[in-house]
C-alpha cells in the first residue's frame, strides 16, 4: 500500500512558518522546532505591543503639549482644563502637532485656555 504523507500541505505549513521567522538569528530561523517557539513568542509580543503603542503615543503627545504649554506660561493641566472650559474639542494628537509645526496657532490656543480659566 502507498504511504500517504500529505506532503503539499505540510510543506506549505512549514514554509509559512519559516517565512514568518525571516530575520531571526541562528537556529531560530531555519530549524522548525526552535522556529515555531520563536515565531509564537514574537507573535505574542506583536499583539501586546500593538495595544501598548496607543498609550505610548498618547504619552508622547502629552509631553510635547506640556513643553509647549510651559513656553507659553501655562501648565499642561491648566491648559487642558482651560480648553475644556472654553469648549475647544482639539484632541491631544492635534495639539501636539500644532505645538511642533505651528507654534503661533498653539500660542493662540493657549491664550484661549488662559482666558477661559480667568472668566
Amino acid at each position: 500500500m502507498v504511504r500517504v504523507t500529505c506532503a503539499v500541505s505540510s510543506r506549505r505549513r512549514r514554509k509559512k512558518l519559516l517565512k514568518q521567522a525571516k530575520g531571526f538569528f541562528g537556529d531560530r530561523k531555519n530549524h522548525l522546532r526552535q522556529t515555531k517557539n520563536a515565531v509564537m513568542a514574537a507573535m505574542k509580543y506583536n499583539y501586546i505591543h500593538r495595544k501598548k503603542k496607543k498609550s505610548e503615543f498618547r504619552r508622547l503627545w502629552i509631553i510635547r503639549i506640556g513643553v509647549a504649554a510651559k513656553i507659553n506660561g501655562i501648565s499642561y493641566n491648566k491648559l487642558i482644563h482651560g480648553l475644556s472650559k472654553a469648549g475647544c474639542t482639539l484632541n491631544r494628537k492635534m495639539l501636539a502637532d500644532m505645538a511642533i509645526y505651528d507654534p503661533v496657532a498653539f500660542t493662540s490656543v493657549a491664550d484661549m485656555a488662559k482666558k477661559a480659566l480667568v472668566a
